[in-house]
């Protein structure tokens, strides 16, 4: 695979917009995305230059072919426009990496141990392309029990981070991944990672990989659980 390659849709590309929790937040989900998308596994393999991962992200990042951001601002647009209400002229730009999940439980820092949000603003759409089994694991979205919140954004943080600096002296839910409700979170949704299956939605809603207790943490991109996690830059 070469950079200027722009892959083809898959010939049985189809796509649906749900609508999640009590703040009804859209979330797009694209199935069959790109046509033979096992070739980016094996860019992954062949070229991958993977690092520690950066913004709490529990594993290992790396780099990818320059045609796949190409392949996103080509094939979605329209599509992003409908599902989230904007204007071809709000996507500004992309920006995307391979993503590895490696972190054993017991090494977690807290904050990987509960949903997050990527952005407290309206600037980005948060998108997970699902390059394994649905073994591995998919995303979950989630309500904060107490304060009722799905989404977060500035003025609820004062709110919200009462409660974190509450919730966090019960030590039960440390060092685990969370996959599905708590006792502090409830699960609103949950989308399986199928492979070649994308899914979009913003960046302030709160959400998490759910990885199972029976995960196999493997380096190996093919073995592992490898997605391509982008975001999509608003103006």
């Amino acid at each position: 695979m070469i950079d200027n390659f722009l892959p083809p849709l898959h010939p049985q590309f189809r796509y649906q917009v749900d609508s999640v929790g009590n703040e009804k937040t859209p979330v797009l989900v694209v199935d069959n995305f790109l046509h033979e998308a096992e070739a980016l596994l094996g860019f992954a393999v062949k070229f991958g230059e993977f690092r520690d991962g950066t913004d709490f992200y529990p594993g290992i990042q790396s780099n990818v072919p320059e045609f796949y951001s190409q392949a996103l601002q080509t094939y979605l647009p329209d599509i992003i426009c409908e599902a989230f209400n904007l204007t071809l002229e709000n996507i500004n730009y992309s920006q995307s990496t391979y993503s590895l999940i490696l972190t054993p439980p017991a090494r977690l820092a807290l904050p990987q141990s509960r949903p997050h949000v990527d952005t407290i603003h309206k600037e980005k759409l948060a998108c997970v392309h699902y390059l394994c089994t649905p073994d591995k694991g998919g995303t979950s979205f989630y309500r904060h029990r107490a304060t009722g919140f799905e989404q977060l954004s500035p003025e609820r943080m004062d709110t919200y981070g009462e409660h974190l600096a509450v919730e966090a002296q019960d030590t039960s839910w440390h060092k685990k991944y969370i996959n599905g409700s708590n006792q502090y979170y409830e699960e609103i949704g949950r989308y399986e990672a199928n492979f070649n299956r994308l899914i979009m939605y913003p960046s302030d809603l709160l959400h998490s990989a759910s990885i199972p207790e029976s995960f196999q943490f493997r380096p190996n991109p093919i073995a592992g659980r490898l997605t391509l996690n982008s975001f999509i830059y608003l103006k």
